[in-house]
């Protein structure tokens, strides 16, 4: 995330009543929106000094609308959201439930491009090509893989359809090989996942057999390696070249949700959320977490942390010493972790 903006996608008040559109709105009547922040508006000078594990931690508490740096109403729920790359952080992709997948202007918080080809069914991911920007993809519950291209003809129409599996198993996630090659990667359902060539997407190039249940993210590490984390508990780390599953990842707790993974490739760590509320992250040369933090009440009123669980994650790309990890939970608390690498001497 080199251009330091965070996405978060929750349902909250907006900040101004004049500011909403007339769409569709929960059932507990909050409109649906994308709030976009920047890293220097949640890493404010700290409010209040906190007790942990006898330790001393400095925890700004902030609330949505004074943290935000923008924000932009939906039609529908949201379930993916991407930057789109070489636009300077302006332009997002978004897939949502009512199967459509749309790019939205940050500055004039409008969409400039929506297609529809997932005849209604749930979009679960969307991802850009880093090679060819305009070249995105998504992946739905109607079982297929589709590539796009906004300037393919009116409405940028699909420029290529796969169906991973013959039972049209939903796809849940789907990424582009950021490392050069022209490679997609997408997990399904049907507990494996697979790689294409998106020069020739006939058949896939590479099926990564292992998982015992759905296959809920992929991200490529590197050139050479797949991460892929499933509802069955674990993550696991594949050989791109041989299909060779190379290490397993047991600790958190996912057994029926989207949770998050992300890689933090200068650092050769893994992140991602669980069931229990709890944010786990991995080195990838060690099969057990490394490090998890738990999800506090925020609140008065915490009756909603029994049945929260933190649903998202994401790694700022930047080097090698310093990180920063953004956790997005399901009750709509967002946290930031900020760490740096131990030097010998400490």
């Amino acid at each position: 995330m080199g251009n330091e903006r965070f996405l978060l996608r929750i349902p909250s008040p907006p900040p101004s009543q004049a500011m909403k559109p007339n769409y569709p709105q929960k059932k507990n009547n909050q409109p649906l929106v994308i709030r976009i922040y920047t890293l220097n508006s949640l890493l404010r000078p700290q409010e209040e000094t906190v007790h942990s594990q006898g330790k001393h931690q400095s925890i700004a508490f902030l609330d949505h609308t004074n943290a935000c740096d923008n924000c932009i109403f939906t039609p529908a729920k949201l379930s993916s959201l991407r930057w789109k790359p070489w636009t300077g952080g302006r332009i997002l992709g978004s897939g949502d439930y009512d199967g459509v997948v749309m790019e939205y202007d940050i500055e004039t918080k409008l969409p400039i491009f929506e297609r529809d080809e997932h005849g209604g069914r749930r979009v679960w991911s969307v991802d850009y090509s880093h090679s060819d920007p305009f070249l995105g993809a998504s992946g739905s519950d109607d079982g297929t893989m589709q590539m796009w291209d906004p300037r393919c003809g009116e409405g940028g129409g699909s420029v290529a359809k796969v169906q991973p599996t013959k039972s049209r198993s939903s796809v849940c996630c789907v990424e582009f090989n950021p490392f050069g090659d022209a490679l997609i990667a997408a997990g399904c359902a049907d507990k494996k996942a697979y790689v294409y060539d998106v020069r020739k997407m006939v058949e896939p190039v590479h099926i990564f057999d292992g998982h015992t249940k759905t296959i809920t993210y992929v991200r490529f590490l590197n050139a050479q390696t797949l991460v892929s984390a499933g509802t069955d508990g674990c993550l696991k780390l594949w050989n791109i070249v041989d299909s060779r599953l190379l290490r397993t990842y047991k600790g958190h707790v996912n057994s029926r949700s989207f949770v998050g993974l992300s890689v933090w490739r200068h650092g050769g760590l893994l992140g991602c959320g669980s069931e229990n509320n709890q944010v786990f992250v991995y080195d990838t040369r060690w099969g057990e977490p490394i490090w998890v933090h738990g999800f506090e009440p925020v609140g008065r009123d915490s009756s909603d942390h029994q049945h929260a669980f933190v649903s998202s994650v994401c790694w700022r790309q930047v080097n090698e010493d310093q990180c920063t990890l953004v956790a997005g939970g399901s009750n709509g608390v967002l946290h930031v972790f900020v760490g740096k690498r131990k030097s010998d001497s400490e």
